[in-house]
């Protein structure tokens, strides 16, 4: 009893630290690169449902600015259009839990990472800012896999998951709720639905608190 007592301080005093330092470090050049991959995972979701549902990928493009956007053709667009911010949210779970495994060999999942966002990058990516991003991203995460140990690549993908599912919450905030006038994936969802862009806004974070939520509360208890 003693000793899960113990693990469950470590864990509360871990995730603790964690959030206060994104916080305090959120708009520093130190977690610029975690927001621009969540950016990327969001593009990314958008094309995966797109070509999932027989849709094709034109191209994805990023920018400097934490935006993007994926340009596709066909597929369902109620689908594509509601991937984004929920893909994220579903990518930054799957880290998280993959980070939490411990029969996983995180240091494969790293190289898996960076080899992906290598790959698809070249593929798809079509804006300077972006390429320079997914190059120099998937040649650290290899870099990581290879040199770094075991522990380390686990801190690395817990890390990555924390930020997209958190990013998932604070995005849909100030896009939607905070700036219903944006032109967002919720609005295009309006414009298609006729339902209010407010509304997927408060679905979609309320999906994405529960989630997070969940997590905490499985974490929490496997500590």
């Amino acid at each position: 009893m003693k000793e899960t007592t113990h693990r469950r301080l470590i864990f509360l005093g871990g995730f603790a630290l964690y959030f206060a330092s994104l916080w305090l470090l959120w708009d520093t050049p130190v977690v610029y690169p975690l927001k621009i991959f969540v950016v990327l995972l969001h593009e990314l979701s958008h094309a995966a449902a797109a070509v999932v549902t027989g849709g094709q990928v034109d191209r994805i493009v990023l920018d400097p600015n934490q935006g993007g956007a994926a340009y596709v053709a066909g597929g369902n667009a109620f689908l594509t259009l509601s991937a984004g911010y929920l893909g994220s949210l579903a990518w930054g779970v799957l880290f998280i839990l993959a980070a939490q495994a411990r029969w996983m060999r995180t240091r494969i999942l790293t190289g898996i990472v960076g080899a992906l966002v290598l790959l698809l990058t070249i593929v798809y990516v079509r804006s300077l800012f972006g390429v320079i991003f997914g190059i120099a991203f998937g040649a650290v995460m290899l870099v990581v896999a290879r040199k770094l140990p075991e522990g380390t690549n686990r801190i690395v993908v817990l890390v990555l998951g924390l930020t997209s599912a958190l990013y998932a919450i604070l995005d849909i905030k100030s896009d939607i709720l905070d700036r219903p006038h944006l032109r967002s994936d919720a609005a295009m969802l309006a414009e298609l639905t006729g339902i209010p862009t407010t509304v997927f806004g408060i679905v979609w974070i309320a999906i994405a608190v529960g989630v997070c939520a969940w997590l905490f509360q499985r974490s929490f208890r496997k500590a």
